[in-house]
């Protein structure tokens, strides 16, 4: 992935925490149990996290380079995807099955920091 893709779908992952968030703290309040809010909540806050995390891997990439930081920002966004979006569609609907999905984006969030953490130790710098 290259450095203007990562940082644009960074930017616009968070756009759209954000506007969960803003969501869910005006929209969902009312509408949804304490315990899904709190899942809500946790969806948003991952989601943040990570779409920062690609900006910061993108702007690594010019220093650090190397496919690890590609793979680092890819993963990032399917952690994304896959827990955020497991997370919020089990808040929604309360299938509680969704939650079995949720794991495998936290290992993909778990395995980008990683590479992270590879790239800066054992990539040579540019």
């Amino acid at each position: 992935m290259k450095e203007r893709t990562l940082i644009a779908l960074g930017a616009l992952n968070m756009f759209i925490a954000v506007g969960c968030g803003a969501f869910g703290a005006h929209g969902l309040k009312k509408m949804i149990s304490e315990e899904m809010l709190a899942i809500w909540h946790t969806a948003v806050t991952y989601q943040v996290m990570h779409a920062l995390g690609m900006i910061a891997v993108a702007l690594l990439m010019p220093r650090l380079g190397g496919a690890a930081l590609r793979w680092a920002g890819a993963l990032m966004l399917a952690g994304i995807v896959v827990f955020s979006g497991s997370l919020y569609l089990l808040a929604l609907t309360g299938t509680r099955m969704l939650g079995a999905i949720t794991p495998f984006g936290g290992v993909g969030f778990l395995a980008a920091w990683l590479l992270v953490a590879w790239a800066a130790c054992k990539q040579p710098a540019r």
